[in-house]
């Protein structure tokens, strides 16, 4: 890795929170100071945004996604979703990925600010970002993983009824009254994922839900 690679993630948490402050302008603020940073830094920034992203996607963090906007619960709406989540900036993102329900103090998503932040990187160099190695890489996304704490349940796949203990803030914030009655129906039990999709299966036999979570099945 040459000189000009080194990771400084101080220094990309630092260039999102400065673009917020022009408000209006926060995007082509931040690509202007990467194209006049280099190729190389601005690459940097690319992938260490991919990084926050790929360490983001957790169901516990697509569930607080889909409570607050209904279009969260499809890939592209998730995948929007979590590069918002990193142009917030590192207290946002490191509360929600501790504990979701924290997003209850965030800004709301459906607002869409600063949602193309963490893409600037991408406008600011010409071509691809494999100079980046893949053991390069993997050491980033090692040292990026140490800095976050994962909250209790986080990797499992919450169901409807689920929701009003796993995340109550968000639930009392954001559920509509038919949402409500769905989720406290008793008739019916309502899938947020699909029961045979062999990737929610392979979840539900790894993970545990979060003692948050857990109270429905102990009544």
């Amino acid at each position: 890795m040459s000189e000009a690679m080194e990771i400084d993630l101080d220094a990309f948490w630092s260039l999102i929170d400065q673009a917020k402050e022009h408000q209006g302008e926060a995007d082509e603020w931040l690509k202007g100071q990467l194209i006049a940073q280099g190729e190389e830094r601005a690459i940097v920034f690319d992938v260490i945004s991919g990084v926050y992203r790929g360490l983001a996607h957790q169901y516990g963090i697509w569930c607080a996604a889909s409570v607050i906007d209904e279009s969260c619960t499809t890939n592209s709406g998730f995948d929007s979703f979590k590069t918002w989540l990193v142009g917030q900036g590192r207290e946002v993102y490191m509360a929600a990925l501790k504990d979701p329900d924290s997003l209850a103090d965030a800004p709301d998503y459906r607002d869409r600010q600063f949602c193309s932040l963490a893409l600037a990187g991408r406008g600011a160099y010409d071509g691809d970002s494999r100079s980046f190695g893949s053991y390069e890489h993997v050491v980033l996304e090692e040292e990026v993983r140490r800095s976050i704490t994962y909250g209790e349940g986080i990797g499992y796949p919450y169901d409807w009824p689920d929701i009003p203990e796993y995340l109550p803030r968000l639930y009392a914030k954001y559920y509509t009254d038919e949402q409500r009655r769905r989720c406290t129906s008793a008739a019916v039990r309502i899938n947020t994922w699909n029961p045979d999709n062999p990737a929610i299966k392979a979840a539900r036999r790894v993970a545990q839900k979060g003692k948050k979570g857990r109270g429905r099945e102990q009544r």
